[in-house]
């Protein structure tokens, strides 16, 4: 059964909209905007329907804060309103509400609006899903096609993805660079992810799967699957059109390379200059080398491991995020051992 909140300080309002949609939904009538954000801490409701003149916090303030929250944010919101008002209708659109119904309202009004509502968010949402499966399957295959040629990293890639959306959890925990985080979906970008070493596809398999040092040669040839990875992930968007599906697969594969002190390739960048997704990847990837068993060198131990990275912070790596990334070093090797 779908949850509605109905939230208007007036109690004749609410126990009309109670009467009207608990046959159908499971309702919670709430008296101000304030009350809602401590029950919404519990419950989160399938839609709200919201009253603009209200007490303390009005109705656009308070879709305001919900459309800002990545927890909130895909919550259906109409209006309830007293008044007919182009300006005001034309200030809720904007702000993200999807429909106005004029108080006093019918009930056959009321519930035609929260039913069209909701079949339209289903719908959406299950177009989505498809999208998603669809999206996560094609980076699954290219992933795994990268992995049969470079046969020393069995199951780098999906370490990785899980690493990474572990550790962009806990920044945005911990608010280290929220306002780049905030907005992202973190399931899409911890699967695409996975595309960081596509580039790979176009080295050498003598060089790809040589048991041993490269030579200079060698190495600069290795190098080039940064920039390999992010012209053949370029080509896909511009082919498909999903510039967002593959962002920051993009983003990963060019950049994973580059060091905070600014002596990492392709491009040389420095601190901030270069890419969050790039700075992210960088600790996970030598992680998970670090850790992993290659025919030229037996793993490192955890400790061993969290120790080079911890000396690379400021040099190697964004000392930010590896100060993040030693708060929940535990989880990595739990994490790891699951894998």
């Amino acid at each position: 059964m779908k949850t509605i909140f109905v939230v208007d300080d007036n109690d004749t309002n609410l126990s009309m909209a109670k009467q009207a949609l608990e046959t159908f939904y499971r309702v919670f009538t709430i008296p101000s905007a304030e009350k809602m954000f401590a029950l919404i801490k519990k419950i989160t409701p399938d839609l709200i329907l919201l009253d603009i003149e209200m007490p303390g916090m009005d109705g656009f303030e308070a879709l305001s804060i919900l459309k800002s929250s990545p927890l909130y944010s895909e919550i259906i919101v109409i209006f309830l309103t007293g008044y007919s008002d182009d300006t005001i209708e034309a200030k809720g659109f904007e702000l993200g509400a999807v429909d106005f119904i004029s108080k006093p309202f019918s009930t056959l009004v009321l519930l035609n609006r929260i039913k069209t509502h909701l079949d339209i968010d289903d719908l959406i949402r299950e177009r989505t899903a498809r999208i998603r499966r669809l999206q996560d399957g094609i980076m699954t295959v290219l992933s795994d096609v990268i992995e049969e040629r470079d046969k020393d990293t069995g199951g780098h890639n999906d370490r990785t993805s899980a690493y990474v959306k572990l550790l962009i959890k806990a920044m945005e925990e911990r608010g280290v660079y929220a306002d780049e985080i905030r907005g992202w979906n973190l399931e899409l970008v911890a699967s695409s992810a996975r595309l960081h070493d596509t580039g790979k596809i176009h080295i050498l398999d003598a060089i790809l799967n040589k048991p041993g040092k490269l030579n200079n040669e060698e190495f600069e040839q290795m190098k080039t699957h940064t920039t390999a990875g992010a012209r053949i992930i370029g080509r896909i968007i511009k082919q498909t059109d999903e510039e967002e599906f593959l962002y920051n697969a993009k983003l990963f594969a060019e950049y994973h390379h580059e060091r905070w002190d600014g002596t990492g390739y392709p491009h040389g960048l420095k601190e901030t200059d270069i890419p969050l997704q790039g700075r992210i990847m960088a600790i996970v990837d030598v992680y998970d080398a670090l850790v992993s068993k290659r025919p030229y060198k037996e793993p490192l131990t955890e400790e061993e491991a969290i120790n080079i990275i911890t000396e690379n912070a400021g040099k190697q790596f964004d000392p930010k995020i590896v100060q993040v990334f030693l708060e929940i070093k535990d989880k990595f090797k739990v994490l790891r051992e699951a894998l």
